[in-house]
């Protein structure tokens, strides 16, 4: 029954996929080719999320460590990737609410994280146009955006580092965050807003 399931799975073309099921079947160099795909995005998600790189990468390594533990029962029911950032923001979530008496959300303007601040830049970009001749330092625009992107929800953030990480599509995001299509956009039209708020603070002051 497993073997129809997974030769019907619309998934196959997935080279990752296909890498887990090489790893299902014991192969342990598929298994570091998903790591080291993935390590870095995973860690830089996990730094924004929680303002602490070190925590990012034992969080990380967690998530890794859950799916080489279920490697035996995986099947292929989404895309690898959608998989993995399912697990990392269950990881995210309980991590958070674990440690909700501490300020998870440290919007510290060095910690810019294996991804660097590009995400961060294209959303102050995207504001600046409404004033073009505003020049705004690197290190500004760090803090600015970081302090806007602490500004929203748990979910919201998650959200915003999928899409404009990961650039995955509304429907990848809720079948990650299990959430229908139609809530992602919703959730990612509030979190724009929001940001457009934060950040027209700053550009217009």
């Amino acid at each position: 029954m497993v073997t129809t399931q997974i030769f019907n799975s619309p998934y196959l073309r997935d080279p990752d996929v296909q890498l887990m099921l090489r790893a299902k079947e014991g192969d342990e160099g598929a298994f570091t080719e998903l790591v080291a795909s993935y390590q870095d995005r995973i860690v830089g998600i996990f730094c924004h999320l929680l303002g602490n790189q070190e925590a990012a990468e034992d969080l990380a390594q967690e998530v890794f460590l859950r799916i080489y533990r279920s490697r035996a029962n995986y099947q292929a029911k989404a895309k690898f990737s959608t998989w993995l950032f399912r697990i990392a923001n269950n990881l995210a979530s309980n991590s958070r609410r674990n440690k909700g008496r501490r300020k998870e959300v440290n919007l510290n303007p060095q910690d810019s994280g294996p991804l660097g601040i590009r995400p961060e830049e294209q959303l102050l970009v995207e504001k600046s146009g409404l004033m073009p001749t505003r020049q705004i330092g690197l290190k500004e625009t760090q803090a600015i955006v970081r302090e806007a992107l602490g500004t929203l929800n748990e979910r919201q953030q998650m959200a915003v580092l999928l899409h404009k990480f990961e650039g995955m599509s509304y429907a990848d995001i809720g079948a990650a965050m299990k959430l229908s299509e139609a809530a992602v956009k919703s959730l990612l039209s509030r979190a724009r807003e929001n940001l457009r708020v934060q950040l027209e603070k700053h550009i217009c002051s």
